[in-house]
């Protein structure tokens, strides 16, 4: 079989902590995810980094795969063959060992086959295994978190057949967001990771915002882009605002100028401590395309003598 370098895969030391190899993984799985990536192997990259994971984010896997690489200098994609001894002759059910039946390119099944059997360093009786936990991202909108929704998700997720080869094929599922998610939180999916002996793992789905110019998101608290007219900004009074949680109005002070901020207090995303929403206010001209529009900026000149310049 050809030897895999987990760490090299993942892109981190191998004297990398449990937290590092783990940040490694969610950023190159977030990067490859074939929903989001247009890498021509997404899916088979993304496939490769759940099996890295599956073995450095366990550490008694990390362990033995360790001590089956110490005082070697084995390189990936070399022919490599076990330490005679290491694993046992045995096998778990279904498995092909380190020999004839199981694919040759299933580096981690083949590797893990005898992993806590008879021959396995660790443990002295098999015990199945539930399946690895899965994790993945998905991209909603401000105001699914105001409301909370329900959104759909393809995945692509590795089965076994019959004959112990791992297969992908894409899966759908229906998510519910709660009211409250906030960027980078994630979501537990119980038993929708990967499938194992002892029952599936779970999936976490961390929350994404999709890109939206007018808003700009600092935890809970919302920073949105307000355009006013330049009366409305000279003489001040009350304006209509569509916010990701409804129609409110609003006082626009007399003399404002662009950059001001408007707080409305409780108004950002909602949660035991609602953040709060900031109103940016920022002027926008009327476009002078008709004559009569162009006679009033023409006059405007003529009588209020402004230079904005004066002074810098």
């Amino acid at each position: 079989m050809e030897y895999k370098d987990y760490y090299q895969t993942l892109g981190v030391a191998k004297t990398a902590s449990e937290d590092e190899i783990k940040k490694a993984y969610r950023k190159l799985v977030r990067k490859y995810h074939p929903d989001v990536s247009k890498e021509a192997d997404a899916q088979k990259k993304t496939q490769e980094l759940n099996e890295a994971y599956g073995v450095l984010g366990d550490a008694e896997k990390r362990a033995a795969y360790d001590d089956l690489g110490r005082g070697q200098q084995f390189r990936a994609g070399q022919e490599f063959r076990p330490p005679p001894g290491w694993g046992g002759g045995g096998g778990r059910p279904g498995a092909g060992g380190f020999g004839g039946g199981a694919d040759p390119n299933d580096f981690f099944s083949d590797l893990f086959a005898n992993f806590g059997n008879g021959g396995g360093r660790r443990r002295q009786a098999y015990q199945p295994q539930k399946g690895d936990d899965t994790h993945a991202s998905i991209t909603i909108d401000l105001t699914d978190s105001y409301t909370g929704a329900t959104r759909k998700i393809s995945l692509m997720v590795a089965e076994r057949d019959e004959h112990d080869r791992i297969h992908t094929r894409e899966r759908t599922l229906s998510v519910n967001i709660p009211k409250g998610v906030t960027a980078g939180q994630q979501l537990r999916l119980t038993g929708q990771g990967q499938n194992g002996e002892a029952g599936p793992g779970d999936l976490y789905l961390e929350i994404q915002f999709s890109a939206n110019a007018r808003y700009r998101i600092d935890g809970r608290d919302v920073y949105q882009t307000v355009p006013v007219a330049p009366w409305e900004m000279a003489l001040g009074g009350e304006i209509e605002v569509t916010t990701p949680s409804g129609k409110v109005n609003v006082t626009v002070p007399a003399g404002s100028q662009t950059g001001r901020k408007l707080r409305l207090r409780g108004r950002g995303i909602p949660g035991k401590e609602a953040g709060d929403l900031y109103l940016l206010l920022e002027v926008a001209l009327p476009p002078a395309t008709t004559d009569k529009a162009k006679e009033l900026y023409q006059q405007m000149a003529r009588d209020m003598a402004f230079n904005p310049r004066a002074g810098g």
